[in-house]
């Protein structure tokens, strides 16, 4: 998903001939905003709030949330079926490792690095990362909400490849900018900082491009799609 949040694999739904729809059970309504959501949240509009983050950032932020929903009611209802009751699978220790990396590198080294250059003044770096770290709080966020029983599986894989999309192309930005300000002349900064900005924009575009090519398209969106329409399946 986001990486930070990425889900185990989805398990195959296991086909009972006994199950109707008088047979269903209504579905617990898990806690989404956990602490981990409510920080993310709070980063983001920290971001926005003190003018790091453009506008076009913020209207992708509320489109999204918008069309969501639009999906959700549209495109793919919640189905009143247990076959959607268990999201996904108990995480593994390959799993939990993968989104332990992708949190270091996709958010708390950023914001270190946006930190760092607050106190070092270098607006030009601050600027470039902080989209990137942005649209990935806000990603967080989202999940926790796309990941209530309010929203099919697919929508709960949809949020995570709509977000990865976008910040393909803000983490290229950051990446251009950083390696911009030797070729453009004048850079007085730190030498060191410069070298870390560039090698965290390439980590974060290899680690995203693999979650997104390598993970979210070709792994969990078809089996996020099998697994909702065998629900139809069961309540058929």
């Amino acid at each position: 998903m986001s990486g930070v949040e990425v889900p185990p694999p989805l398990h195959e739904p296991d086909h009972h001939p006994t199950i109707s729809k008088h047979q269903q059970t209504p579905r617990n309504r898990p806690s989404f905003f956990t602490f981990r959501h409510l920080t993310a949240l709070a980063t983001a509009t920290l971001l926005f709030v003190s003018g790091m983050v453009s506008l076009g950032d913020l209207a992708f932020v509320l489109f999204a949330f918008i069309y969501m929903h639009f999906m959700s009611k549209f495109a793919f209802p919640t189905l009143s079926s247990p076959m959607e009751r268990p999201y996904f699978g108990q995480k593994n220790n390959v799993q939990i490792l993968y989104i332990l990396v992708t949190a270091v590198i996709g958010l708390f080294l950023p914001i270190a690095y946006i930190l760092e250059g607050i106190f070092d003044s270098d607006k030009e770096g601050i600027k470039a990362a902080a989209p990137h770290v942005f649209l990935l709080a806000s990603q967080v966020f989202m999940e926790g909400v796309a990941f209530s029983d309010r929203f099919s599986t697919p929508i709960r894989i949809f949020m995570p490849v709509l977000y990865n999309s976008r910040r393909i192309f803000t983490i290229v930005e950051w990446l251009r900018a950083e390696i911009s300000k030797v070729d453009e002349g004048g850079y007085s900064g730190n030498t060191r900082r410069l070298y870390i900005g560039r090698g965290l924009a390439m980590a974060n575009l290899a680690l995203w491009c693999f979650n997104l090519f390598g993970l979210l398209l070709p792994v969990y969106l078809p089996k996020a799609f099998k697994y909702y329409y065998s629900g139809y399946k069961v309540r058929d």
